[in-house]
């Protein structure tokens, strides 16, 4: 997860902070990462510019996979991941 290196520890613990209270407005199915997927968190980016994504794999392997291949597509910062939830940040180039 390469995206977490462009955010300082100061503003990673900033962000959660910030994240903690929020609900997750993007799930990822069983589908997986699909385009409609990629299209609706770079709405919700743009909207709410922090958001929480839920990823419904079971495998924590394929979740860490989910979620960082949708960081990249989106062009987000991930700022942290526990369990099914991440939380994510538009990226520098944004």
């Amino acid at each position: 997860m390469s995206t977490t290196q462009t955010l300082t520890e100061r503003q990673r613990r900033h962000l959660r902070a910030l994240a903690h209270a929020l609900k997750p407005v993007v799930r990822l199915g069983t589908a997986g990462l699909t385009d409609a997927v990629v299209r609706e968190t770079e709405r919700a980016l743009a909207d709410h510019e922090l958001i929480k994504v839920k990823a419904a794999a079971a495998d924590a392997e394929a979740r860490d996979t989910l979620l960082a291949g949708l960081a990249e597509r989106t062009g987000s910062a991930l700022v942290q991941r526990i369990g099914h939830c991440a939380v994510l940040v538009p990226g520098a180039g944004r």
